[in-house]
């Protein structure tokens, strides 16, 4: 099984679990604060104010739902193209923002007001993410995943 793990095979399988331990822990403290993250969402003044509190309610689920679908290996390829999406919005609100002169809580893993701030190093992070998207998203592999185990094609 070692041996498996360290081949090609392994490696996506290593990146899309860890793709989606990466969002389901992004998505916790959203979902269990849907207030909090609301505000930061307007933060970014981009999203007309009807929208914020949907975006705010929807975008959290999103993230938790298709890092569920990277771990268990169901739906990996549609999963990853909504994660990417995902942060390529998020990157050009980030950008936006930095470009405005604007320092907010990116609202990335907690709403907490002593949370991570927009800078170039959100961004690097977040254009690495999206690799690891793309990555899963072409290089799809079924190794230990839910639909190898049932025969799903």
């Amino acid at each position: 099984m070692i041996s498996k793990i360290l081949t090609n095979e392994g490696v996506g399988w290593l990146v899309r679990v860890s793709l989606g331990i990466l969002f389901i822990w992004a998505s916790a403290d959203k979902i269990f604060h849907p207030g909090a993250f609301a505000k930061i969402v307007n933060n970014y003044q981009i999203l007309p104010g009807e929208l914020v509190n949907i975006a705010a309610i929807i975008l959290p689920w999103l993230e938790l739902l298709c890092g569920l679908s990277l771990i268990t290996g169901v739906f990996v390829r549609p999963s990853a193209a909504w994660l990417g999406l995902l942060l390529v919005v998020f990157t050009l609100a980030v950008s936006i923002n930095l470009g405005r002169g604007i320092n907010i809580n990116c609202g990335c893993f907690s709403t907490s007001s002593h949370a991570r701030t927009l800078g170039v190093s959100l961004l690097l992070q977040d254009f690495g993410m999206l690799l690891l998207a793309a990555h899963v998203y072409y290089y799809n592999n079924r190794f230990l995943s839910i639909r190898r185990f049932f025969g799903a094609r």
